[in-house]
């Protein structure tokens, strides 16, 4: 009999406060088992306040309330992954080296900020990788986002901390591949006039990709369109628990752990009700790790009967080219066992 599909749910909170080791080697084993199963956790207990939130769905809310001139007046300069992108100027399955069924299908319109070479004075950052953040004109957007960023970014760092107990690694194993991580918030808004889009039945609001770097922490509303590529090869609804965060692994943890734990595909599909799209918001904080990072296979996770399935890399030679794909329009020959499984899925749906 086939298990149904589910995305575990764990609370972290004996992390996030003064939990016991019991608790804490609890809590690990959990995620271990929803990683080697699922690669997606609803994760509660994370401590993010109420009211950070609220804020970053306003702020939200009012950028993407402006007009197209206004915010296009936000873009950044090619090559730097910051600011607006416009919608149908991106195709995620590029960025695992597959062609969608319309090149720059995808309708989703963003606005991103990340970590800057001046957050690290000293390091010699490069300057388009670690890109200024730029900030639109709307009262309080920047601080209600940089609250929230900062948030997002210590549920990535605790995560990280359950992740090396759970592989029985050191407890800093992370931190030395963190400490001036490439981390971007991506703010998603799909709700478009009319006539923007043609509402057909292979309208795609992001395509179907796995995330690049280390863990992904989701913040989306409660309306359907998000959905995860099961084990049985099929597509599945998932939205956010109440008070819950949605968290997924990377590329870079699935290198890590030679697959023993998974980047899980998945894909947004948003509703059409009544000939309109019904408007769905997501704030994805992508944890990716520093960009002169050397990825290798972890220790304990190959061996006999378990090759080594990926070269060494650094992350940002792999962040580059699965972003060539996605914004700049170039198939990524580097992702052929992500290309595989969207393939696959493609066949059985």
């Amino acid at each position: 009999m086939t298990t149904p599909f589910t995305v575990p749910t764990v609370d972290i909170s004996a992390y996030v406060g003064a939990g016991t080791a019991e608790q804490r080697a609890d809590t690990a084993r959990a995620v271990d088992d929803a990683c080697r199963q699922v690669g997606f956790i609803q994760v509660t207990g994370h401590g993010v306040p109420d009211d950070v939130v609220a804020g970053l769905a306003a702020a939200m809310d009012d950028f993407f309330a402006l007009g197209l001139d206004a915010k296009l007046a936000a873009r950044a300069p090619a090559g730097a992954n910051r600011g607006y992108t416009a919608p149908r100027s991106e195709s995620l399955s590029l960025s695992l080296g597959v062609e969608s069924a319309a090149r720059m299908n995808d309708f989703f319109e963003a606005f991103n900020v990340g970590a800057s070479a001046s957050d690290h004075p000293g390091l010699g950052l490069d300057p388009q990788t670690y890109a200024e953040n730029l900030w639109p004109e709307v009262d309080g957007f920047r601080r209600r986002v940089q609250r929230y960023f900062g948030e997002a970014g210590r549920v990535a760092r605790t995560l990280t901390r359950v992740f090396a107990d759970a592989l029985g690694l050191e407890p800093d194993f992370f931190g030395g591949y963190t400490d001036h991580s490439i981390d971007v918030l991506r703010m998603n808004n799909y709700a478009l006039p009319p006539g923007t889009v043609d509402l057909d039945g292979d309208l795609t609001g992001m395509g179907e990709h796995t995330d690049f770097g280390i863990v992904t922490v989701l913040w989306a509303d409660q309306v359907a369109g998000l959905q995860v590529l099961g084990s049985d090869g099929g597509w599945h609804d998932v939205s956010p628990a109440d008070g819950a965060l949605l968290v997924n692994l990377g590329d870079l943890t699935a290198r890590w752990t030679n697959e023993r734990w998974l980047s899980t595909l998945h894909r947004v599909k948003p509703p059409v009700v009544d000939g309109s799209i019904c408007r769905r918001r997501s704030a994805a904080f992508f944890h990716d790790g520093n960009a002169d990072a050397v990825i290798t296979t972890l220790p304990g996770c190959s061996g006999p009967g378990e090759p080594e399935l990926y070269a060494p890399t650094t992350v940002a030679h792999h962040i580059a080219a699965k972003l060539a794909g996605s914004r700049a329009g170039r198939l990524n020959p580097a992702a052929p066992r992500e290309a595989a499984r969207v393939l696959a899925a493609r066949t059985s749906a």
